[in-house]
């Protein structure tokens, strides 16, 4: 039986993907992924993806150069979430920072706060060619 049998994939034919930086356990982003991107995922070691709001395939770090080398991938015991852990060369974040989860919701649940130096400036990451 293929790993493919075990993972439910939504009405899109999508599954969520967290992307964890092995080296340290931190969440980094989170991503959909479609059987297509999966593969693509495996057989070249980087992380593929699909964009819902643009409707199209892509790689990580195809326009920033910020990649992801694949470690590990693991499945949830529902199958219905993947768990890719990587080696992060850069920002995760499009707006430049490490993880995508650089804002924490503050006590009184009125704020938040930056929890983390932003890296690059999105005209940085996307300015270079």
């Amino acid at each position: 039986m293929s790993f493919y049998d075990k993972l439910k994939f939504n009405s899109d034919g999508l599954i969520p993907a967290i992307i964890q930086e092995q080296s340290t356990g931190r969440v980094v982003m989170m991503a959909w992924m479609n059987r297509a991107s999966i593969e693509t995922t495996i057989a070249t070691g980087k992380t593929h993806f699909w964009s819902r709001s643009r409707q199209k395939f892509w790689m990580k770090g195809e326009s920033s150069g910020h990649t992801q080398t694949v470690k590990d991938i693991a499945f949830d015991c529902d199958g219905d979430t993947l768990l890719i852990q990587v080696e992060q060369i850069g920002a995760a974040c499009h707006e430049g920072y490490k993880s995508c989860f650089f804002r924490s919701v503050e006590e009184s649940g009125d704020g938040f706060k930056t929890t983390e130096p932003q890296l690059e400036t999105p005209e940085q990451i996307y300015g270079k060619k």
